[in-house]
């Protein structure tokens, strides 16, 4: 194999890179990016570098230079226009490279607000890209307004910089609660408490109309007629995997680029991970959002490309930061029909299916997340009765 192509120089494309080399892939190394930074980090985009306590540089996974002393071709600011299979080859706007195996970690792009609905007005932001973020950035000065459009965690964790730097901030969510689609409603009520106790208000079971302006963005219409003067308005209603270069190629695509437990998409030559990729998983087809799956699942395909033949078995973890609270969460909770919660120096919420255990979410509790994800790896499941009683000490979950 003389040459491999990845496209997507995000969290999972320097992963990938970076394991081929470090599996012993002596051949070329390409990898594509369409924005003009290096790989960088993007949890800490609307967290620590949105609050001015992170320079550029640090955001980045590498130094520039590494990628040179590695012999991978990074080429920043190159996007890629079409994928010719039968040629093997990647379009650019000037010229192709040519290609035996090709990866493709083309990430996700947010969900816009239609242009019909003042979508494209000056002051509507979107939290994705180090642009985006650069874009938004001078908006955060104390006193100014802000109405948050979506309350996931995207939005919470935008929400939780506008308050801590004095703005007014005021969060709307269409569905009944906060954190509906991923979350216990027992959950959602303590992310809204603290939200609560730092300002900003939380307006659940309210959609947006439209926002309005002349040519920016200067109120909010909510769907029951009620307007809202703002300064500026951030966007947080979710990502879809960017699957545009696949459907182009004629590759399967469901809820994202189609791939095999091994990470391979419908054409042998071709493969895919993170964000954009959809993997069989438990008996169904699901896509992680998580630097966790980026991260995991790239360097398995950089194995399995160079001939490993592993499945992709995750254990999934994610985690918000907002204000003092660190959320971590290990696990998933799809399925799950009773909660155990434990409240004492720190509060955890236990899901199980039955007596199965599925998740676990850890609020400024380290020692609960860490027993959580290690039960989860040993596929265990813990006595809920001894999780409910503080006096318990979790780790005699480890044991025996």
């Amino acid at each position: 194999m003389n040459r491999i192509v990845v496209i997507g120089a995000g969290q999972a494309g320097a992963a990938l890179v970076s394991k081929l080399r470090a599996a012993g892939y002596a051949g070329e190394l390409v990898l594509l990016g369409e924005e003009p930074a290096p790989p960088y980090q993007r949890p800490p985009l609307s967290k620590a570098y949105l609050l001015g306590e992170m320079a550029q540089e640090r955001l980045f996974l590498r130094p520039e230079t590494w990628y040179a002393e590695q012999r991978i071709d990074l080429r920043t600011g190159t996007p890629v226009r079409a994928i010719d299979r039968g040629a093997r080859q990647v379009v650019l706007d000037r010229g192709v490279i040519g290609y035996d195996a090709l990866a493709l970690t083309t990430g996700s792009v947010p969900r816009y607000l239609p242009e019909a609905v003042g979508g494209g007005l000056d002051g509507v932001h979107v939290v994705r890209g180090l642009a985006d973020v650069d874009a938004m950035a001078p908006e955060f000065a104390p006193g100014r307004r802000v109405v948050i459009v979506g309350g996931g965690y995207i939005g919470l964790e935008a929400a939780a910089v506008a308050a801590s730097k004095g703005l007014e901030v005021t969060v709307l969510e269409m569905a009944p609660r906060i954190l509906q689609r991923v979350a216990a409603p027992e959950t959602s009520d303590v992310m809204r408490a603290l939200h609560q106790a730092h300002g900003v208000r939380v307006l659940e079971a309210t959609g947006l109309q439209r926002i309005s302006g002349e040519g920016r963005a200067r109120g909010v219409m909510l769907s029951d007629g009620t307007e809202l003067p703002t300064d500026f308005v951030i966007v947080g209603i979710g990502i879809l995997p960017a699957t545009a270069l696949a459907e182009g190629a004629g590759l399967t695509v469901d809820n994202g680029i189609a791939v095999d437990a091994q990470g391979r998409t419908s054409d042998p030559d071709i493969w895919a991970a993170g964000d954009c990729a959809s993997f069989p998983f438990a008996g169904r087809r699901m896509r992680l959002e998580s630097v966790q799956n980026a991260i995991d699942q790239a360097e398995l395909v950089a194995d399995n490309i160079l001939g490993a033949g592993r499945d992709y078995a995750p254990v999934p973890w994610f985690w918000s930061d907002q204000y003092h609270m660190k959320l971590q969460i290990a696990g998933l909770n799809a399925g799950y029909d009773r909660l155990v919660v434990r409240a004492g120096s720190g509060r955890s919420h236990w899901y199980f299916a039955g007596k199965r255990f599925l998740s676990v979410d850890a609020f400024n509790d380290p020692r609960a997340y860490m027993v959580g994800k290690r039960l989860l790896e040993q596929g265990r499941s813990p006595d809920p009765a001894l999780i409910a009683d503080p006096g318990v000490d979790l780790k005699v979950l480890l044991k025996g």
